[in-house]
């Protein structure tokens, strides 16, 4: 025990970056870093084996690399969050703990009835307050106003106050579905090392979700690195076009996989953004592919954080549809539907904890809206199976964008759509049971059924609103309205006893 240890630095498994937060500051001389792994967390719910393994092994090898550089680590196993920092308060008799802004407000409440002091949380690329004297000045919270606002501060593709290509945004460009016979880029394999083995001999006699990690995903700042560069080398100059398409043939397509490593510090927004700059300058990368990307990490990324800490700890749990609906079997058996987008998408969740933004949008949370499933359950869901899940994350673009739980605060339409979506961005169609055109019978397609039935249930609501009011116009064209009313009824019932 050293003497020496004046104070101590709490840092969460989510900002784990010497660079930033508690640690920029830190003092090898008089600080002790502190880990605390929560067994309430762990054992609290059934998570998924790789979302588990990554949290817990990033945070092993960060403190692991601490050590390494001079610094005093304690990695402590206690209780819950609060019982460890209060067990080495005692143990070193250090009263002061310094900590980065949370992630969230569950530990933000915990941490302030310990009196830690805060540091501003800069694993964002824009603070709280600025993004909050934003929120409070518009009229409707449209991510593409402040995306616009951040391309300038941050002088980010631009050529003087013009953005450069002439257009901000490239997102026409970038809807293509999966090409036939096409070659995607090979998977970037990442190695066990004993660190990862001895975490997963740990974990693996939990109820847990999946079995043992294969490699889909790095668990040192190093890999995150390596993570980073394939994608720059192999997927960048391609991701713009096929951005929202969804492939049997490829679970990542040309999607960057960094999500995990931005969201645990292992990367930093900033340094990732600088690094597609610069070959976007060098390898003359398409501006539809690097606008596309550089958005998703300046624009979505900060304004869903943003959006967290501005609409406040209630946020969660309204509930717009009073949406009351027991979560599907499916969601964690996919043997218990026949519908093969679904069951495709479970199953890569089950492999590997991750599937891209489409997937969970319109497939997941696209059904979940439709069927009226609890949106406090299915957030709780998808928080347990996604490697890059967090609470911040998760609650907006549940909440508000995927299932409307909020009724039109953050987005200005639900996102709701039938077969022909899937069908016109994937290839999961052609080898289904079920036809995407039809709205009645028994090879109807579920999510074209549940489409025109959930216009039809929320049509005086939706015709109020511009960008709905021709869906339901359109509802007085089907000759088979009372047919599909019929046959939602009964796939609702399927759905719920998984049978469909």
């Amino acid at each position: 025990m050293s003497s020496k240890v004046k104070r101590i630095i709490y840092v969460s498994h989510d900002q784990l970056n010497a660079e930033y937060g508690g640690l920029a500051k830190a003092d090898k001389k008089s600080d002790l870093v502190l880990f605390v792994e929560s067994a309430r967390m762990i054992k609290g719910r059934k998570w998924h084996a790789h979302r588990l393994h990554f949290i817990i092994s990033s945070a092993k090898h960060f403190s692991a690399e601490l050590k390494e550089k001079g610094f005093t680590v304690e990695y402590l196993k206690a209780e819950n969050t609060a019982a460890g920092i209060e067990e080495i308060k005692k143990k070193y008799k250090i009263s002061e703990v310094i900590a980065a802004q949370p992630s969230s407000f569950r530990l933000l409440n915990a941490l302030s009835k310990l009196n830690v002091k805060f540091v501003e949380n800069d694993f964002f690329l824009t603070p709280r307050a600025l993004f909050h004297s934003w929120a409070v000045e518009q009229k409707s919270f449209k991510m593409e106003t402040f995306y616009r606002k951040q391309r300038v501060r941050l002088n980010l593709l631009m050529k003087g106050d013009k953005p450069i290509g002439d257009k901000w945004n490239h997102d026409a460009d970038n809807q293509l579905p999966p090409p036939k016979n096409y070659s995607w880029p090979k998977y970037l394999k990442h190695e066990f090392d004993q660190i990862d083995e001895a975490v997963w001999l740990e974990l693996k006699s939990l109820d847990l979700i999946g079995g043992k990690p294969s490699g889909d995903f790095a668990t040192t700042r190093q890999g995150a690195l390596k993570q980073l560069s394939h994608f720059l080398k192999y997927s960048f100059a391609e991701f713009g076009p096929y951005e929202d398409a969804i492939a049997l043939d490829s679970w990542s397509l040309h999607h960057s996989l960094l999500s995990p490593y931005l969201n645990n510090g292992l990367l930093h927004p900033s340094e990732v953004i600088a690094a597609a700059i610069k070959v976007f300058n060098k390898e003359k990368i398409p501006i539809s592919s690097c606008e596309g990307f550089i958005r998703q990490i300046i624009g979505w990324r900060e304004y869903v954080n943003g959006m967290y800490w501005f609409l406040g700890e209630k946020y969660k749990n309204v509930n717009h549809f009073s949406a009351n609906r027991k979560l599907l079997p499916l969601f964690s058996d996919p043997d218990k539907t026949e519908m093969n987008c679904v069951k495709s998408t479970i199953d890569d969740i089950h492999k590997r904890a991750w599937v891209h933004h489409i997937p969970r949008l319109m497939i997941l949370s696209n059904l979940a809206l439709m069927t009226e499933i609890n949106p406090q359950e299915f957030f709780e869901w998808m928080r347990e199976v996604f490697i890059d899940a967090t609470d911040w994350v998760m609650v907006p673009n549940i909440i508000g964008m995927g299932l409307y739980a909020d009724g039109g605060v953050m987005m200005t339409k639900p996102y709701a759509a039938g077969g022909a979506y899937i069908s016109r961005m994937s290839n999961y169609c052609k080898p289904c049971k079920f036809d995407p055109k039809l709205r009645s019978g028994d090879n109807a397609c579920p999510f074209t059924t549940l489409y025109w039935d959930f216009m039809d249930r929320n049509k005086d609501e939706f015709v109020k609103n511009h960008r709905m009011s021709q869906q339901v116009f359109g509802l007085k064209r089907l000759k088979d309205l009372p047919e599909t009313r019929k046959r939602a009824q009964e796939i609702l019932e399927l759905l719920s006893a998984g049978k469909v």
